[in-house]
């Protein structure tokens, strides 16, 4: 579900000083907020920057990743202890258990088969409640967002807690219809450089409402952006907001 470099504890700590909080975490607290003492789920939440939040928060949270490395940078954090961590997929989900459900960080796009996707859906459905939401983030096809993801455009310097830089670039290896293969790669201090590969899906905004509907949510909005911008007006998201039939 979630890259292979989150597998490796190098990568992870790579990511979480790549990944600060943003507009989106600024975004889905706000959502989740709107159900008051919600017992929220965080899907694919890796080193748990926004899991750890929602629980400040007051919510009842539960953080579900299948990678090892993430998820124990995850529970080393302040504020750890008030969340409830599985290692695990969306199939280790309980049953009629959360009122809130959410994928951040383009999660939904790692399902990359429809069969997957489905999967997800479904056992997402099994572990909200009726009329339970369910938020998420993916990328706007539209923008070709991936046409950036070169050696030059992409290319970025990572200064790690100890004051190391971590030179980074991303480069597409193959687009095939709406899957796109990329590489990521990222230099150390000294040239020791790590590779990690990854394919994500773009479905477009129809697709993507579809298939909730086949999986029986009812869609709300659809955003363009983390400031609740419509959809195609330059911010490349498509920020979904969906409740669970009752």
């Amino acid at each position: 579900m979630r890259h292979g470099e989150f597998e490796d504890p190098r990568l992870v700590t790579v990511y979480d000083a790549e990944c600060p909080w943003g507009r989106d975490d600024d975004f889905f607290l706000a959502a989740v907020d709107e159900t008051p003492a919600a017992r929220v789920l965080d899907l694919g939440c890796g080193t748990g920057r926004l899991t750890i939040a929602v629980a400040a928060a007051g919510h009842p949270v539960t953080g579900v990743d299948p990678a090892r490395a993430s998820l124990a940078a995850a529970r080393a954090k302040p504020g750890a202890d008030r969340v409830t961590w599985i290692e695990g997929t969306s199939h280790a989900l309980p049953s009629g258990a959360f009122d809130v459900a959410v994928l951040t960080s383009h999660v939904a796009q790692i399902f990359v088969d429809d069969a997957e996707w489905t999967a997800t859906l479904a056992d997402l459905r099994r572990a909200l409640l009726p009329g339970g939401r369910l938020i998420f983030d993916a990328r706007d096809p539209a923008d070709r967002r991936w046409e950036r993801w070169n050696p030059v455009d992409s290319a970025r310097l990572i200064t790690l807690p100890d004051g190391r830089e971590v030179r980074a670039w991303t480069e597409v290896t193959s687009v095939v219809e709406s899957a796109v293969s990329f590489v990521h790669h990222y230099v150390f201090p000294g040239g020791d450089e790590l590779l990690s590969s990854a394919t994500l899906r773009f479905r477009t905004e129809r697709e993507l409402r579809d298939s909730l509907r086949a999986a029986g949510f009812t869609v709300d909005r659809v955003y363009g952006g983390w400031g609740r911008e419509p959809v195609g007006a330059g911010a490349g998201e498509l920020v979904v907001l969906a409740r669970l039939c009752a």
